[in-house]
């Protein structure tokens, strides 16, 4: 590929010097001279050619090794300092523009942080004043506090996990006691909505953090009570360390099925109901994978959808 390079780029270098040698031997049999004084010659300027190219190669490929470690060659012509003056103007540039953009960045999520933070207060106070009323006006707002709760936990986990650094805690932990307090935190959305809760502890120690694997739990227990109108949510371990929450809703087209760990995709269902904000599962990928822990779903539209969880796969140190 180099000697291509080198080539394509000295092809009217190497026309010229083989014009000029073959009007130099055209010239002397013309004029009908011994073949040793013309061959003498042409031989020495063929050779002299040769050397200079080889030269020039060595030189050419030299420059193309330290272009291939990020090091400009010195110029060789006024032409290549004035672009390689350019090139440092334009990396001067990059960097002061990258600088911008990560001060920006930087003060978005100072920003988002401290709003969530405070947010946090006002629900907090709601949350407590709704706990001594058990009426259906009192369900349906708590439902709606849970709701903008996961929103303000979905800002938080998104800042977070573009962080520089993340705060996991790897430690054992008991799997119920995480799946008891996520469907502790839904308890008036199933009475709400009459949904049964069919849960069989599982007895299984995990190797995790608690804090951001609840959150997965969270969403999908919320995900499942969202998008189902009658029957109800079951929690059990297929196998150990497989975790499965089935829901009886709406399901998942088979098309959409693929897609739904995805950025911002929220299908034809999400589409349906203007609170989707097809985030959700998009952090519950990024989470598990982080963790070590696998996420999949199965789904038949009408029939509802299974989340499993494989918490077999963590690899991540345990933190003392």
């Amino acid at each position: 590929m180099v000697l291509i390079g080198w080539l394509k780029s000295r092809s009217k270098a190497i026309a010229v010097c083989a014009a000029v040698n073959v009007m130099f031997a055209a010239s002397y049999f013309l004029f009908q001279m011994p073949t040793v004084v013309v061959l003498y010659p042409l031989i020495v300027s063929v050779l002299i050619c040769l050397v200079a190219a080889a030269v020039d190669y060595a030189s050419f490929c030299a420059r193309h090794r330290k272009l291939e470690h990020n090091e400009l060659p010195a110029p060789s012509c006024l032409i290549e300092s004035d672009y390689q003056k350019m090139i440092a103007e334009l990396g001067e540039k990059m960097k002061r523009s990258a600088a911008d953009a990560a001060e920006d960045y930087n003060n978005m999520i100072d920003y988002y942080t401290v709003w969530a933070h405070q947010i946090k207060t006002p629900i907090a106070a709601m949350r407590l004043s709704l706990q001594s009323e058990d009426t259906e006006a009192a369900r349906k707002l708590t439902a709606d506090l849970n709701r903008i709760e996961d929103y303000v936990e979905m800002v938080l986990t998104f800042l977070r996990l573009d962080s520089d650094s993340t705060d996991y805690i790897i430690r054992e932990y008991d799997l119920d006691d995480m799946i008891r307090t996520a469907v502790r935190k839904f308890s008036r959305e199933f009475i709400l909505k009459k949904l049964s809760l069919d849960y069989e502890p599982v007895s299984y120690t995990v190797l995790t953090d608690e804090k951001w694997l609840l959150f997965v739990i969270e969403q999908i227990i919320s995900n499942a009570v969202k998008y189902t109108s009658e029957g109800g949510v079951r929690i059990y371990m297929d196998e150990p360390g497989i975790l499965r929450i089935e829901d009886s809703g709406i399901g998942i087209s088979p098309e959409d099925l693929p897609r739904i760990f995805e950025n911002g995709y929220t299908g034809f269902n999400g589409r349906e109901d203007k609170r989707a904000s097809g985030i959700g599962l998009y952090l519950c990928k990024r989470i598990t994978d982080d963790l070590g822990h696998t996420i999949s779903a199965e789904s038949q539209p009408g029939e509802g959808t299974a989340v499993i969880l494989d918490l077999r796969t963590a690899k991540l140190g345990v933190e003392e």
